[in-house]
């Protein structure tokens, strides 16, 4: 079967209907996010009264409400002490999972390689190393490299210096250093 690329392929839905589609869609999620509001308010709702009864304050004398006072500067405390210890534990697991996350990504990446020491060890030494027993003649080298000879420099002799300059004075010397350098 021949496949159009996704660009020329026909939509088995037309566009009226896909857009009413997403119409209802956003209406069917705008209507449940404003249903997990009410949900969430509600439960607000129900837990504080729960942990904060509601107060009664007509008829009570200076000491009692000193008391209520007292007693709810003491839950405070309390409350606070414990949103202190919840902060620092959900720190202390917030930097835990960090840690972890680089752990991952130092395991996942490429390892670097360790800067090595240079270390002078000989080609049979290497060879030995790399092959192991199965290498068993030693192999020369330098046996298979060319030579080659120098040539020895000339030396001139070492003259009087007054004999050379008289030689070489005038044109006749200079003729004898071009001949001699020609050579």
């Amino acid at each position: 079967m021949f496949c159009l690329p996704k660009s020329q392929r026909k939509s088995k839905i037309s566009s009226s209907r896909r857009l009413g589609l997403k119409i209802r869609l956003l209406a069917t999620a705008a209507q449940m996010l404003q249903e997990e509001k009410q949900q969430k308010l509600k439960e607000r709702e129900a837990t504080l009264d729960e942990k904060v009864p509601p107060l009664n304050l007509s008829g009570l004398s200076l000491q009692e409400l000193q008391d209520l006072c007292k007693d709810l500067h003491h839950r405070i405390d309390v409350v606070d002490e414990e949103r202190y210890d919840l902060d620092l534990k959900v720190s202390k697991n917030e930097k835990e999972i960090e840690d972890l996350k680089l752990k991952i990504t130092e395991i996942q990446s490429k390892f670097k390689k360790p800067h090595l020491k240079r270390v002078r060890i000989s080609a049979e030494d290497m060879l030995n190393v790399l092959l192991g027993s199965r290498q068993k003649e030693a192999i020369d080298f330098k046996a298979n490299l060319k030579t080659v000879k120098k040539e020895e420099e000339k030396k001139e002799e070492v003259t009087d210096w007054r004999k050379n300059v008289e030689a070489m004075s005038g044109m006749e010397g200079r003729k004898k250093l071009f001949d001699a350098s020609g050579n």
